[in-house]
């Protein structure tokens, strides 16, 4: 593994603390600037798990970061990212350094937009159980005989609006989005996610990878530019398929939580089916280190 030591939470004294996301701890550097920490917390059906997986934040970070040189001014440019380029390690105290050390962003502050820019190249997950209901997605009317798992005849966009931490995100209309930020701003983001997705994906399939789905998040600077933030085409936010495992119709072999979720919807809490609420079933060391290989696994492969 990239790192042996588990980093749950954060504790940072030399800068306050904004929020505590599920995987991320935000500090405040200054008025300008957010440091944020990548924990080795994970969650699922937004619920955060217990127990860490050891090296998670390094190896989060560190494909954050090798998709933002891809995609941002210094590689394809699509896009602004909220990257400063200082060091992490610059705005905490020496005793801290080894909190953020390889796990930690030092970004521009920024308005968040309160929409998730989820573009799918296939359907899985949430859009299968969509799609069977009414052979659509968020609205989106695709066309008969999909199975699960198949390929989208082109990717497709289909939005959905950020939830509190502990609840579910809710899958919305474009045209909701048009409600919540204006046209403009809905259209530029629904352009670039799905223009960025296409080249990931390509990037990607070089690699032996698929990306099935994957979602971006945006603000907005001083200037009211639109820039891509937080976290981007990591195992966290995107569904990462080995493609020499993929068949159409049934669930690929992920690198993402995946394994964790079907842990998760088999094991028995007290004799019943955990009903992914907090708190969650305590994770076994196996389930841990299995889950951990497969966030490897990812990122060796991505960038070998």
């Amino acid at each position: 593994m990239t790192t042996v030591s588990a980093l749950h939470t954060s504790a940072l004294t030399s800068l306050t603390l904004l929020a505590r996301g599920k995987v991320r701890d935000n500090y405040a550097v200054g008025t300008d600037r957010i440091l944020m920490v990548a924990s080795d917390r994970i969650s699922a059906f937004d619920v955060i798990m217990g127990e860490p997986i050891p090296g998670k934040g390094v190896l989060l970070t560190q494909m954050a970061l090798y998709w933002f040189d891809k995609l941002g001014p210094k590689g394809l440019n699509l896009c602004p990212t909220h990257l400063t380029g200082d060091a992490p390690e610059s705005v905490v105290s020496a005793a801290e350094v080894a909190q953020v050390k390889g796990r930690s962003m030092l970004v521009k502050r920024l308005k968040p937009l309160p929409v998730e820019a989820v573009v799918r190249g296939y359907l899985a997950g949430s859009g299968w159980k969509e799609y069977q209901e009414g052979q659509a997605v968020c609205g989106v009317k695709l066309p008969a005989g999909l199975k699960n798992a198949s390929k989208l005849p082109e990717p497709i966009y289909t939005p959905a609006a950020k939830a509190a931490v502990g609840e579910h995100d809710e899958n919305i209309t474009f045209e909701k989005t048009v409600e919540m930020i204006g046209l403009d701003l809905a259209t530029r983001i629904k352009d670039i996610s799905i223009a960025i997705y296409k080249v990931a994906s390509a990037i990607a399939a070089e690699k032996g990878i698929i990306i099935a789905d994957t979602k971006f998040e945006f603000g907005l600077d001083a200037d009211g530019t639109l820039v891509l933030m937080d976290e981007v085409l990591t195992p966290d936010s995107s569904r990462y398929w080995p493609a020499e495992s993929y068949v159409e119709g049934v669930n690929p072999p992920s690198y993402d939580k995946q394994f964790l979720r079907d842990w998760l919807e088999s094991n028995l809490v007290n004799g019943k089916p955990w009903d992914k609420t907090p708190p969650a079933p305590r994770l076994p060391r196996e389930v841990v280190e299995k889950t951990a290989a497969k966030y490897e696994e990812a990122l060796q492969r991505l960038t070998r």
